[in-house]
């Protein structure tokens, strides 16, 4: 019963090489995620930007802020390097960028794409000049480059620019639309200027980040009709916790479900050592609960009521899904389509037969005053009745079992 990821319209854009990755171009929307340790310590950065791989981040950001931390990017490269971690690290840089590409070349050649903000890349006369730098690094190296505009950064010159046109208007727009307006026209204009520069089409990914809903699915929208380069997508400032999570998914959703993004990354606030590769997770199962990409499987579950008043099958849910994303590292460099395995956990007669069926494996645990019984539904038919205090570990050999018999193993 396993489904085939549907073929979604997507926005024509360019495809960018980052890596072993593309990016655009009809590829599949990968997830990004960045770090929040010091990248001064090599060490520690090396550690999460693993983590955020081995979590199944596709490219990892990490801040380049100061001469030791463009000091520190090869030796962060050397180490992942030396743990069998090709994931590509891309620079961020803001204001200095200019210097720190030039003066140190070995950060310049680690990095597989640089991060430039066109707000805060330099100032009045110097602003085109620093941009050129950066520019003419990229292109020396030939890495790609993400323009991303911020709303919290964004160019104030152009920004008045852009009001004292409105206010010129017989009929002027209201603040919020030139600021959503001066969002676009400075990573369009950067991007033309980078292209004029030497820098092709196939080597720009645009962004244009804000921390409002309705404002990012308005600029992207806006975006994607004007122009055909690759497309990052992502709150800037998501927020904490089921808020982030909330935020994130409502805006993504709408515009991914529109063809529009080939990135995406989920800028949550992690709660103090709190788990950074959380950004990860919800960045993987948006993309798969929407049908575009498929990850690790994923577990239908009931959600109780007061059929279900024990808490057995809320347990047994929580124990499968945290054996198949703890299996799945494995599972993937071991057989082939095993992602896309769709499991259900059920908590009563009323629904659980049925998606149970639905799913590729499905258990049905007993509800309240039901018979204390658990029948097993693989590829839509019952197999098996599962009873006692070992369905847990019953049921997980049950899933160990179809994924060596359902899925090809890699040659």
């Amino acid at each position: 019963m396993n489904r085939g990821i549907p073929n979604r319209p997507r926005n024509a854009s360019v495809g960018v090489l980052v890596g072993p990755h593309q990016i655009g171009g009809g590829a599949p929307i990968l997830v990004q995620s960045m770090t929040n340790t010091d990248t001064e310590d090599a060490e520690g950065t090396a550690a999460q930007v693993r983590a955020l791989a081995e979590a199944g981040s596709e490219l990892v950001r990490i801040t380049v802020n100061t001469p030791a931390a463009a000091a520190a990017v090869p030796h962060i490269r050397e180490r992942l390097d030396a743990m069998d971690c090709a994931v590509p690290l891309i620079g961020d840089f803001h204001y200095n960028g200019h210097k720190l590409l030039r003066e140190h070349p070995a950060c310049a050649e680690a990095l597989a794409k640089y991060r430039i903000n066109p707000g805060n890349v330099g100032f009045r006369e110097k602003r085109d000049r620093q941009f050129q730098t950066m520019i003419e690094v990229a292109l020396e190296y030939d890495r790609p480059v993400r323009i991303g505009v911020n709303w919290g950064s964004l160019d104030q010159d152009l920004l008045a620019e852009l009001m004292d046109q409105n206010a010129a208007l017989d009929e002027p727009r209201e603040a919020q639309e030139v600021m959503r307006a001066a969002l676009v026209e400075s990573a369009l204009r950067s991007a033309a200027l980078a292209e004029e520069i030497g820098l092709g089409r196939d080597r720009i990914v645009i962004s244009c980040k804000v921390s409002q809903v309705q404002d990012l699915v308005a600029v992207y929208s806006d975006l994607a009709a004007r122009a055909d380069y690759a497309l990052h997508l992502g709150l800037t400032e998501a927020g904490m916790g089921s808020k982030g999570i909330v935020a994130s998914t409502a805006a993504l959703g709408i515009l991914l479900q529109q063809g529009i993004g080939d990135t995406i990354r989920i800028s949550l606030t992690p709660s103090p050592g709190g788990d950074r590769t959380q950004e990860v997770v919800v960045a993987q199962e948006i993309l798969q609960t929407m049908g575009l990409r498929a990850f690790t499987p994923l577990v239908t579950a009931c959600p109780g009521c007061g059929r279900t008043t024990s808490t057995v099958f809320q347990d047994l849910a929580e124990k499968i899904q945290s054996h198949v994303r703890a299996r799945m590292p494995e599972w993937r460099e071991t057989h082939v389509g095993v992602e896309e395995m769709q499991l259900a956990v059920m908590g009563c007669i009323v629904n659980g037969p049925g998606e149970s069926k639905h799913a590729d494996i499905g258990i049905s645990l007993p509800g309240t005053n039901e018979a204390p019984a658990a029948p097993v539904f693989i590829d839509g038919k019952k197999t098996v009745t599962l009873r006692g205090e070992g369905i847990a570990k019953a049921f997980q050999a049950i899933v160990e079992e179809y994924v060596e018999n359902k899925y090809p193993r890699r040659n």
